[in-house]
């Protein structure tokens, strides 16, 4: 059946709702799909009495403790169906029987179980319909992840560590999970509420869905303090008692849990055998669930039996042609042999003699011997017709403490810019492999701190850990990886697309990132960025704006800047949005695109909640080719864009989104063509010879957002043609 309330209900409350009466009604799913709900029922007499008790089942939601439904008040009203349901609608019938099934209908799987810490593989699974000839079909994506689970409780943690006399800093920040998985997921300690009074008590306990998080707001420990949750991006807090939640292992906490977190990682990686039956066990396991609803689970979406639906390049990813300097053309996989004989193919203003060497100042804060490295970096450097010039500064840390090391280093820093007459260009900085895990420390990393010391001042940077110089075999590798980026950082262009890419005229990566300001509800520090690239993938300059906005929408005068009349007038311009594009950006980009007089390619280019796909040898899953791609419809493609061995798991694929509409500025391309753009992109990283995951345009921009919002930036350079983040 199907139903709809007034006063019209908004998407999240409508989710919400529908998982809600999903998990009180008995053999009923409820689903939402603007603007209506749909009611699913076992069997064939189970809608009988479902809308009369409308009242009553708001009710038991509301005395479930649920807020969000405590005082709402809708009318209820039956809608006649009048046509067959859409495929998403089933797909999301589908996904909500799996989800509040009882008994849960997937297995959990213990990989690990040491110290009363678990690895743990967990079903993952969502609505994904599929176009497959032209018609939208349902479906489900299925796959699973790996999750540490601790077996003691956060009481149990609390109470047996030596810090427990500040709970502030034990606990505040802290990933937790609910023992009774009222809620599911991972949830952050925000605040504690210390010595809550009896009534405050008596309300939660009246409020708890459960006997676990009732007895949790009795005991002794919760007289001392309760803990407030918010559980992923939500802005709701819950109030729990300790004994109720679990604390979640982390890089941070799992040595305080007698394990090590590389032995952890490394139980994470599922080899493609135990995938292959995983993959086989969930799918039996999800059809067992649906069958009682009358569902039936297909063959799994592949190549034998729809081709039509998979993409990948004509031209093998690694011999893509890029081009050098003096017109040298080399493959992807030739990138070195293109610098040695052509040199990089733009030099900087800077550098535009080529008599004129980098100033190079290295700072050896680690206990190992740099001769040999700097001479095989000065001959790099050379054979890419780069001459350069060290200057060598080594600063014993061993036996100061963190914040005395931040501080000696800053003292060094100062004196860079006070005492050289020229200062240098960039700064190579040597670290104690200690130093990679100090971030979360009070005070930060020497990595962070030396960065942001050298951006402000505009200098550029490259770091490197100590353990990577143990082994002077291993120069070379290092090397490869290393020089490229650090004349990237100086604004050298290596190498661009031999190819102009057909689709735009030039491609823009937007992002935003945000923090809440504490003191401002409902505002957020944010920082947008942009980052401007040619026909050629070639980089031209970024900009970065920071603002105080609500939500997540980037503001109109900031997208307006992006877009000047005098530059883009008459060109066609893909822009990629890291993740949604939120509110009104796509109405306001139009707008001004109009008004300035070119044409817009919108693509979302998003990380999260992407159907994973592989290669079949044998009857057994092997990992998916780099550029492989799954047409999911006309505008939609899932695609892999990183290629890494079984050791390191499976790729994570990109999901590629063209925003459509009848707006005469907008244009719409063939996916396959924004897939084939998109995967050309990602060949322009110059700080790796490896592949990253995303497009260049978007490569980069949530660091810089992130750094921008943290202090650290260019100083009065908001705007800029060097690529500092690499």
């Amino acid at each position: 059946m199907c139903f709809q309330l007034k006063p019209e209900i908004e998407q999240e409350e409508g989710i919400s709702l529908s998982f809600h009466l999903s998990r009180i009604l008995p053999h009923i799913v409820v689903v939402w799909d603007k603007p209506y709900f749909y009611a699913l029922g076992k069997f064939k007499n189970s809608m009988q009495e479902f809308g009369r008790d409308w009242e009553s089942m708001l009710e038991q939601i509301a005395l479930e403790g649920i807020k969000d439904f405590s005082d709402r008040t809708w009318e209820f009203q039956e809608v006649p169906l009048t046509k067959t349901l859409s495929a998403n609608v089933i797909s999301l019938f589908a996904y909500q029987v799996l989800k509040t099934s009882k008994p849960y209908p997937f297995s959990s799987i213990t990989a690990l179980s040491k110290n009363g810490v678990q690895v743990r593989r967990e079903a993952k699974f969502w609505a994904e319909p599929i176009e497959i000839h032209g018609t939208l079909q349902a479906a489900i994506a299925l796959t699973f992840k790996s999750k540490f689970l601790l077996t003691k409780t956060l009481a149990d943690f609390y109470l047996n560590h030596p810090d427990k006399h500040n709970p502030d800093k034990l606990l505040i920040d802290l990933n937790v999970r609910s023992l009774s998985g009222d809620i599911q997921g991972n949830g952050t300690i925000t605040q504690l509420i210390k010595e809550p009074s009896l009534i405050h008590k008596q309300k939660l306990i009246k409020q708890a869905k459960n006997e676990i998080s009732k007895k949790a707001l009795q005991d002794d420990l919760s007289d001392k303090f309760l803990v407030a949750v918010k559980f992923g991006k939500g802005k709701k807090l819950y109030e729990y008692g300790i004994t109720a939640l679990r604390p979640c292992v982390t890089s941070e906490t799992a040595s305080k849990f007698g394990v090590n977190w590389g032995e952890l990682l490394k139980q994470t990686k599922i080899l493609y055998k135990e995938r292959t039956k995983l993959l086989t066990t969930y799918k039996e396991e999800a059809e067992n669930a649906l069958n009682n609803y009358g569902f039936e689970l297909g063959i799994s979406i592949n190549s034998r039996h729809y081709p039509e639906l998979f993409w990948q390049p004509q031209v093998p990813i690694e011999d893509t042609p890029l081009l050098f300097g003096n017109g040298v053309i080399s493959a992807q996989s030739k990138i070195l042999t293109g610098l040695s004989r052509g040199g990089v193919y733009r030099r900087h203003n800077k550098f535009s003699d080529p008599s004129r060497p980098i100033r190079i100042t290295v700072l050896n804060l680690c206990e190992v011997g740099l001769d040999e490295f700097i001479k095989q970096l000065k001959e790099r450097l050379k054979s890419y017709k780069f001459e350069s010039l060290f200057v060598i500064n080594s600063i014993l840390l061993k036996n100061f403490s963190g914040t005395k090391a931040r501080a000696t280093v800053e003292e060094v820093v100062n004196e860079l810019n006070e005492l050289m007459e020229i200062k240098p260009d960039i700064v190579l900085a040597f670290l104690p492999q200690s130093d990679r895990n100090a971030d979360e420390e009070e005070g930060g990393s020497l990595y962070h701190k030396i960065y942001d010391l050298l951006l402000s001042r505009q200098i550029a940077s490259q770091m490197i850990y100590e353990n990577t110089l143990k082994n002077p075999d291993y120069y070379k590798d290092i090397l490869h990886q290393v020089v490229p980026g650090i004349l990237a950082k100086l604004g050298n262009l290596p190498f661009v697309l031999a190819e102009p890419l057909e689709i735009a005229d030039c491609f823009i990566g937007l992002d935003i990132s945000r923090e809440s300001k504490t003191k401002l509800s409902g505002t957020m520090n944010a920082c947008a960025s942009m980052r401007l690239y040619g026909k050629q993938g070639e980089f031209i300059r970024y900009l970065l704006k920071d603002t105080l906005i609500q939500g997540e929408e980037i503001p109109k005068q900031f997208l307006e800047g992006l877009l000047p009349k005098k530059e883009f007038e008459g060109k066609i311009v893909l822009i990629y949005r890291d993740g949604p594009f939120c509110g009104q950006e796509v109405a306001n980009l139009l707008e001004w695109a109009e008004a300035i007089g070119c044409k817009l390619i919108l693509v979302e280019c998003r990380k999260s909640n992407i159907p994973r796909l592989y290669n079949l040898v044998n009857k057994t899953i092997a990992a998916p080719e780099k550029g492989l791609a799954l047409r999911i419809s006309s505008t939609e493609a899932v695609l892999v864009t990183t290629e890494v061995t079984e050791k390191m798991g499976l790729a994570y694929p990109l999901r590629l989104t063209v925003i459509t509409g009848n707006h005469p500025a907008l244009i719409s391309p063939p996916i396959e063509q924004v897939v084939e753009t998109t995967l050309k992109l990602t060949l322009l990283h110059y700080g790796a010879l490896k592949m990253p995951r995303l497009p260049m345009p978007v490569y980069g921009a949530h660091k810089m957002a992130k750094l921008r919002l943290k202090g650290i930036y260019p100083s009065s350079m908001l705007e800029g043609d060097r690529q500092f983040w690499l």
